[in-house]
């Protein structure tokens, strides 16, 4: 199966169909993954390891071991390991298309986003 490292920390997809795609994905402690939305898919995330503080649109919430969050397509959401220790969660994604490049990234600590979105 597929894994990518990434300046926040790492994924694994653990399994995929044409309609879902379940990964795992773990945040190093302080590290953020970029404001992000997509076209195609939602995402639902739950914390099997350490703690989460999720944006989804302009809520603000810390997720905590066996719980859950859903991100409705088309919001502008970000995930982010305030911890100690690395989160670890499962990803949940269901949509038409489950494609990496669908993805518009309007804020990023690792310089990855189009700037005329980041206001930069």
């Amino acid at each position: 199966m597929e894994r990518g490292e990434r300046p926040w920390g790492s994924y694994q997809v653990l399994d995929e169909k044409s309609s879902y795609k379940i990964k795992r994905i773990e945040v190093s402690p302080g590290e953020r993954l970029s404001l992000q939305m997509h076209h195609h898919r939602s995402e639902h995330w739950i914390v099997v390891s350490g703690t989460a503080l999720v944006t989804c649109e302009t809520n603000l919430k810390v997720i905590n071991v066996n719980e859950s969050t859903f991100i409705p397509i088309g919001h502008k959401h970000r995930l982010e390991n305030p911890g100690k220790i690395p989160l670890v969660i499962i990803e949940v994604q269901s949509g038409e298309y489950l494609g990496e490049d669908d993805i518009v990234r309007f804020d990023d600590d690792y310089d990855r986003c189009d700037s005329s979105l980041s206001g930069s």
